[in-house]
């Protein structure tokens, strides 16, 4: 009887919000199950099984990673929780509740963890590693790993108050609003070190100490990420990384932080901040020819605090150094992490001055490219004698990011080929279902390598799980949603589309539900929807958007359009339905949200 009352009361609560809202498309066509819809909804459910297993095997019951506990470049607190990388993505695309409930687990218990975890060698480690919730002080290559989970939790859980909470206090680190974190010059709009976090950035030369932390034990024990035989070469790997004062390209990732406290409290200061931020690094872009410096003096001019070269400091465009256990040289330039920042603002603003940047960088560099043995070649690095680093292929970096954003033509042709994007030229029918199988068999692989790992607790780094990871979302997320994941760097979630179940209350699909997105354009999108339940008929929220940054117009069919003007509509699916819809929208025309759409 209880059961049976409170399905009465959630219909009765989308009768009276959603329906009230919401434009609503009733597809009551047969539509036998497509195989992709089928797949779609297996692997949903088999990458979810497959996480109940990954986490019982390498997180104890209060959360704890089961590892041995260090900091640093090499192994650290970032790695704990990348562990449960794309996990966020794959509960708010539909997976079992049970996954959100255990990356919640990990990254309150991996919170604890490394808050507890000292160094004794590492000076600003030693009253724990991380400070109130959050890196003590990193470069934003590694915060970068270590927030990409946190940052997407407001997918599904955007009223947790710890969330809340912690969207302010990480935001704040980089808005002066906490004395004990100054890393931020609004001067000179400049973050002050390369490294920096909850206790401020660090205002001298790192060390291969700071880098590799503490000494371990390597040998017979622990199999490194870089290569490293011992403790040694560890510090040697990172011997070099020592000019991190002044402000880099990869702290434009921090303005996840910013750009998430505007879309949980919509608090026009945040979106201020990080628009003020970026523009000034849009600002040093044109000022050095096309190129964005990899170093800002602290009072903001370029080169300042690397002798005055644009392209100096640890991961610049000169950073070449050498890999101690094989003396080769090893380049690593890490500048275009730094997009991350340039498409929060495009997410923000639709501004396409922020994409037209980075297409000017590409034509400078390209604009560089030397015959060598009668093949074009183009460089990678910028040093005290000019460009070096020339490789066979052209410099497209973030290119494909560019037209997924921007939808032009021309970036189609700037962008380097995809299944995907042939998919949505209608060039590969079969792409989908190629595709989905193939995520099958690398889960099989990763199900398979777990149960092999015969590691213990204390053999086991932080990052040695994470190659058994099992949730593998890109294709799901393209597929359903049409969206582009952006892997390692901390970032939002950039999509087309985003569903909710208004029955169940939560982010996803609701079940037995699947989505397939066809083509896109600037102001459209194909999708089918389908219930793959012949029983049952489904309800699904169709939002335009990651965040609702998007207005639908209309919802075209085949025998009739309905008029939307809103940034959702909502799907009534008889059983066994689908059906193709047309959707015709304006982009980045809303503010971004992570409310659902019933509590707008």
């Amino acid at each position: 009887m209880q059961r049976w009352l409170f399905v009465l009361i959630a219909v009765l609560s989308f009768v009276s919000t959603t329906c009230a809202a919401d434009a609503v498309v009733t597809i009551d066509s047969p539509m036998p199950p497509p195989n992709w819809a089928l797949l779609e909804r297996q692997l949903l459910r088999a990458q979810a099984d497959a996480c109940a297993e990954f986490f019982e095997k390498y997180f104890d019951e209060r959360g704890y990673l089961l590892c041995v506990e260090r900091w640093g470049g090499d192994d650290g607190p970032d790695d704990a929780i990348e562990n449960c990388n794309g996990w966020p993505i794959l509960h708010a695309m539909g997976a079992s509740d049970n996954v959100l409930r255990m990356y919640k687990k990990a990254w309150e218990g991996h919170l604890r963890q490394y808050t507890a975890a000292k160094t004794t060698e590492v000076p600003f480690a030693r009253d724990g590693m991380y400070y109130k919730e959050f890196p003590v002080m990193f470069d934003w290559q590694h915060n970068g790993e270590g927030i990409s989970v946190f940052n997407l939790q407001g997918l599904s859980d955007p009223e947790d108050i710890d969330f809340g909470q912690r969207v302010r206090r990480f935001a704040g680190f980089y808005m002066n609003e906490d004395p004990g974190a100054p890393n931020y010059d609004p001067k000179h709009k400049v973050i002050r070190s390369m490294i920096n976090g909850s206790r401020g950035p660090l205002m001298r030369k790192a060390t291969g100490l700071d880098w590799a932390g503490d000494p371990i034990e390597v040998e017979n024990r622990f199999g490194l990420g870089h290569g490293e035989r011992n403790y040694e070469e560890m510090v040697a790997h990172f011997k070099n990384y020592n000019d991190v004062v002044g402000d880099h390209p990869l702290n434009l990732i921090s303005t996840t932080l910013a750009l998430n406290a505007y879309m949980l409290t919509g608090e026009e200061k945040y979106r201020t901040w990080l628009l003020d931020y970026v523009d000034a690094w849009l600002q040093r872009m044109d000022q050095n020819g096309g190129v964005i410096p990899s170093n800002i003096g602290l009072d903001g001019t370029i080169g300042g605090a690397a002798d005055g070269k644009w392209y100096g400091g640890t991961y610049g465009w000169g950073f070449t150094v050498v890999v101690p256990q094989t003396g080769k040289l090893a380049d690593r330039n890490r500048q275009y992490w730094g997009f991350v920042g340039f498409m929060n603002a495009y997410l923000l603003t639709g501004d396409d001055r922020y994409l037209q940047a980075w297409r000017k960088q590409a034509d400078v560099i390209n604009a560089q490219k030397k015959i060598i043995n009668g093949q074009a070649m183009y460089p990678r690095m910028y040093g005290d004698e000019g460009w070096y680093s020339y490789v066979p292929q052209p410099y497209e970096y973030n290119a494909r990011e560019i037209y997924f954003l921007s939808m032009d033509p021309e970036d189609r042709r700037r962008a380097p080929q995809t299944g995907w994007f042939d998919f949505l030229d209608g060039k590969d029918p079969d792409y989908p279902e190629n595709a989905l199988r193939a995520d099958f068999e690398i889960l099989r692989r990763k199900i398979e390598g777990m149960r092999d790992d015969t590691t213990t607790p204390d053999t086991r780094l932080a990052d040695d799980p994470m190659q058994f990871n099992p949730a593998r979302v890109r294709t799901l997320l393209q597929l359903t949603q049409g969206g582009w994941l952006v892997e390692r760097r901390g970032a939002a979630l950039f999509a087309r589309l985003r569903y909710f179940d208004p029955i169940a209350r939560r982010a996803g699909l609701p079940e037995d539900v699947a989505a397939l997105v066809t083509k896109m354009t600037d102001d459209m999108t194909v999708v089918t929807l389908v219930n793959i339940n012949q029983q049952d008929s489904r309800t699904v929220t169709v939002q335009a958007g990651g965040y609702g940054e998007h207005q639908f117009s209309s919802v075209e069919r085949a025998d009739e359009t309905t008029n939307v003007d809103a940034p959702t509509f909502t799907v009534k699916l008889a059983p066994g339905a689908g059906e193709t819809l047309t959707l015709h929208m304006q982009r980045h025309v809303n503010r971004p949200t992570m409310s659902f759409p019933w509590n707008r």
